[in-house]
């Protein structure tokens, strides 16, 4: 495993390549070791990928760079996350340009997967603090985990309101995970590792550059079900994320501000686009957890295994779902034989594959 992600790093740190590069590389190689082991040639093949990166990719793996940073790494008691692992943040993977890896403080858990993203701006009214950790707050409560940013102003917000309720919260950052910007964060960057996980697709020691934010907002609207823009004037990064979310296929969510003061420009510019308004988590909630049951449920039927049944079971099998069916309907659209249909419902409820309720019903179980 340390050999793969000594590859796995070696790839990320090669200059000039990005997620998406490194995407279509692994689509075509499969492996990152097979990256630095392809002829230039096929390296060329690579669309957008010239002369100079393929170069670059066939003068590594850069051995030096990459156990710095594994040693660096193993000081700040932090792992990696590759896209092929697990762990990795399965609704992430499905964003257009996934991060290959990320560079974790802290632990990602499953439940992870129920997240909401909260952001908003740095500069914050009393009013905008209050919504902020209460929303946040109320989401915890129920399950959900908590995303943003670590900025000042709503993100921080946003983090206090899910670690106050001992909820699960995760900040994506826009430097390294050494790096904690803004400083007075230092505490609020303590407690997010004990809560949850402090995530960068950037190296060790990379420092909070403009250009790191945009690239990291579409990690934050990736891991998550919706984000809820809070206090966000005509110009805020966060209107970004908000982008991100859309062309994610994510809910946005908006919470209304003051006509006329500027850091409400923005949440009500998205009201008025379509957004949906937030007044409390319930507004969320309603829209998110269908879709989580929704996307469980699919889960379930990829992930449970068919019984092994005769043809006739299976057309009974499958008739059957979480809505009792009476054995009348049962009949008429298996179009088998009523005395058929009977030995074949009892075999089932004795193999505990489907229940009997009163009135000659029956629902499946697995």
């Amino acid at each position: 495993m340390a050999e793969d992600i000594f590859y796995w790093l070696a790839l990320s740190l090669t200059p000039g390549l990005g997620s998406i590069l490194i995407k279509r590389l692994l689509d075509r190689f499969k492996t990152p070791e097979a990256v630095f082991h392809a002829p230039m040639k096929e390296l060329l093949k690579i669309e957008g990928l010239g002369e100079k990166v393929a170069g670059e990719i066939r003068k590594g793996p850069f051995e030096k760079a990459v156990k710095k940073e594994l040693s660096l790494l193993k000081e700040l008691g932090g792992t990696i996350v590759t896209i092929k692992d697990d762990a990795y943040p399965k609704r992430l993977k499905d964003i257009y340009d996934p991060p290959p890896l990320l560079y974790m403080r802290g632990k990602l858990k499953e439940e992870d997967e129920l997240a909401v993203s909260i952001v908003g701006s740095r500069k914050t009214s009393p009013y905008g603090r209050w919504i902020t950790e209460k929303v946040s707050q109320e989401l915890a409560r129920h399950g959900v985990t908590i995303v943003s940013g670590m900025a000042r102003g709503i993100d921080s917000f946003a983090h206090w309101g899910a670690i106050s309720v001992r909820g699960r919260t995760i900040a994506v950052l826009g430097c390294g995970v050494d790096v904690i910007y803004p400083s007075e964060n230092r505490n609020l960057f303590g407690k997010i590792i004990e809560h949850g996980a402090i995530l960068s697709e950037f190296p060790i020691g990379s420092p909070p550059e403009g250009g790191h934010f945009p690239r990291r907002n579409r990690i934050i609207s990736g891991l998550s079900i919706g984000v809820v823009v809070v206090q966000a004037s005509a110009e805020s990064g966060s209107l970004i994320t908000a982008g991100y979310a859309l062309e994610q296929g994510r809910e946005v969510f908006a919470v209304p501000g003051n006509v006329g003061a500027e850091g409400s420009r923005g949440t009500n510019r998205l009201i008025k686009e379509g957004a949906k308004l937030v007044e409390s988590s319930e507004d969320i909630l309603e829209e998110i957890l269908p879709q989580w049951k929704r996307e469980k449920e699919i889960v379930q039927k990829v992930e449970t295994p068919r019984p092994d049944l005769t043809e006739e079971e299976k057309i009974l099998y499958d008739l059957l779902g979480e809505t009792p069916l009476h054995i009348d309907v049962l009949i008429r659209e298996s179009q088998l034989d009523p005395g058929k249909v009977s030995s074949i419902l009892l075999n089932l409820e004795l193999g505990g594959l489907i229940s009997q309720w009163p009135g000659k019903c029956f629902t499946r179980k697995i």
